[in-house]
């Protein structure tokens, strides 16, 4: 059975450190492909605080448009309602990802929260999870998910160290607000859509 890797996040904007962990975990896991999904309305972030979601979205399919792998899909904007994963890799199993393996692409901090997710439990019957982390990341903070989540659903949690890029979406905006450069932050054709449209800018705020 061939695997798909789907991974999920605000991508506000989407960066290289972003697009790094992809392709090693591509590579890592002998995935068919990387399905970058970005979050229509973020469970855990004020709207008033992201970016719209249309914007979100093109930078994301920029930033891609190279990789032959590399794939987004507007599901979760298209969905109304808060973006839970639950409902996101449901949907991808019944359509696009069907009679395929599913692993979910997170980082190691999300990865600990993971039981806090929403129906987080059932999230494991329908993929296995890569928590992409730096190398020499905490053993023991990791082995404390066991207690949470149980022997088999812990089973599917891959820790995977990747290449760190110390980049952060947090940090890019900041950047643009003040005036400075995001140059070989993100891909070139993220940097001029984010130009293009005022995104970040002091004026416009972190909405564009």
């Amino acid at each position: 059975m061939t695997a798909i890797g789907v991974m999920g996040g605000t991508f506000d904007p989407i960066h290289f450190g972003h697009l790094r962990a992809a392709e090693e975990v591509l590579q890592g896991f002998g995935l068919e492909r990387v399905i970058f999904v970005p979050a229509g309305m973020p469970p855990h972030k004020p709207l008033s605080e992201v970016t719209s979601p249309e914007h979100r979205y093109m930078m994301a399919k920029l930033a891609t448009a190279d990789h032959p792998r590399f794939d987004v899909s507007p599901v979760e904007i298209q969905r109304e309602g808060p973006s839970y994963t639950l409902d996101t890799l449901r949907e991808l199993k019944q359509t696009i990802c069907k009679d395929k393996k599913l692993y979910f692409i997170t980082g190691f901090d999300a990865i600990l929260e993971v039981h806090t997710w929403n129906g987080y439990k059932q999230l494991f019957d329908l993929a296995d999870f890569i928590a992409v982390t730096r190398p020499g990341y905490s053993v023991e903070a990791f082995l404390t998910l066991e207690k949470f989540l149980g022997p088999e659903c812990f089973s599917k949690v891959h820790p995977f160290p990747v290449t760190l890029l110390a980049i952060a979406s947090r940090e890019i905006r900041r950047r643009v607000r003040e005036g400075e450069s995001i140059r070989y932050l993100v891909p070139e054709p993220v940097r001029l859509y984010i130009e293009k449209h005022g995104l970040y800018s002091a004026t416009a705020g972190d909405m564009g």
